[in-house]
């Protein structure tokens, strides 16, 4: 038979460790080993059996007097418990330890939070570039100011649960496990109210509208969310609110186009400026347009960058590029001098003009190598 460990040792606790200190050796360890967590580890099962028979003897004052006389000696030879050495009646202290391992705990400890919310919000693509404080009026429900979201009558208070005594909890055998779960009188709240108040019908909660301003950071795109920690609706029984989600749509522009953090200005320019060059003012979002300067013999779709004109860097600081992309104004409907001239421009560079038998050789004149 192998050596038992000495129950101090088990636990890493010294001999004269109090109960605080017990319990809460006990309970890192069990959180660490219980078998529901290593369900593939055998040894993980055999360590969580030894600190709770080490637990269930140390926790005994009168156990624990007979260990430290006599040793293992002193308590038998399985630690005084069934299930091989552990004793599950001691698992009736450990609500907040199956809270963490199996995700539901005492509503003293834990309160129920109320909803999340979501508020969709369009803007205009200069507030996407620059940020702005915008003011938005939620639908949510809120603490009622008449009975502080107790639920009760003003002048009364909830009174405690008949079934659970308080606790908002109903313990249940499973096995050698003492497990947990909610009240199903007082939903796990502890306590019910007798004289529901009047103007929230005893939920505690009423649905009002609540104006907030919020910072929309420069950068933001289509489908940026915005977390409000605490802003969506109150929780039941007086627990905390949920989180409000604001997701943002960014509005087409008139005129810039966008990609990523930079801004792309479509701009058809008259042929003689990309030809022979010229100086030109373009707008920007910053409200006062740009002097640019068109370099002589500029190609259709060329691309000229006014660096540091473009949006703000979401989370990163500093601002993209405004890009413009060139393009040919073509006249629609050129007056009579406007088609002489262009005719005496394409006779001398032999562009194919009109209609005519010489077209086709105009054009194998101007495409041939």
């Amino acid at each position: 038979m192998p050596t038992r460990r000495d129950y101090y040792e088990v636990l890493g606790v010294s001999r004269g460790a109090d109960t605080a200190e017990l319990k809460s050796a006990y309970r890192r360890l069990a959180l660490q080993y219980h078998p529901d967590r290593n369900p593939d580890d055998p040894a993980a099962s055999e360590k969580f059996k030894e600190a709770s028979e080490a637990y269930a003897v140390l926790s005994d004052p009168e156990r624990r007097q007979r260990y430290d006389r006599f040793g293992h000696s002193g308590i038998g030879s399985a630690g005084g418990g069934g299930f091989g050495g552990f004793d599950p009646s001691i698992f009736a202290d450990f609500s907040d330890l199956f809270g963490d391992l199996f995700g539901f705990s005492s509503p003293r400890e834990r309160r129920m939070q109320g909803s999340d919310l979501v508020y969709r919000m369009e803007i205009a693509l200069k507030d996407a570039a620059f940020g702005i404080d915008a003011p938005i009026v939620v639908s949510r429900l809120e603490r009622c100011d008449e009975c502080g979201g107790s639920g009760a009558e003003a002048g009364t208070s909830p009174v405690t649960c008949p079934t659970c005594r308080g606790r908002g909890r109903q313990r249940i055998s499973q096995g050698f496990l003492m497990v947990t779960r909610p009240c199903p009188n007082c939903g796990g709240e502890g306590k019910v109210v007798e004289k529901p108040c009047r103007r929230c019908r005893g939920d505690g909660r009423r649905r009002g509208s609540h104006k907030l301003e919020i910072r929309i950071p420069a950068g933001v795109e289509t489908g940026s969310r915005l977390r409000l920690a605490g802003e969506g609706d109150a929780g039941p029984g007086q627990g905390p609110s949920g989180d409000l989600y604001v997701v943002l749509t960014v509005l087409p522009d008139e005129i810039f186009a966008r990609d990523g953090d930079d801004l792309v200005l479509a701009l058809n320019l008259p042929f003689p400026t990309l030809a022979l060059g010229g100086e030109i003012s373009v707008p920007t979002l910053d409200g006062e347009p740009e002097k640019v300067t068109i370099p002589s013999g500029t190609q259709a779709g060329s691309e000229i960058k006014l660096r540091g004109r473009g949006l703000g860097r979401l989370g990163k600081g500093g601002r993209g590029d405004l890009v413009i992309r060139a393009g040919v104004a073509v006249p629609e409907k050129p007056t009579a001098k406007e088609k002489e001239l262009l005719r005496e421009y394409a006779e001398l560079i032999g562009a194919p003009v009109g209609g005519g038998k010489n077209v086709f050789d105009k054009a194998k004149k101007i495409f041939s190598p």
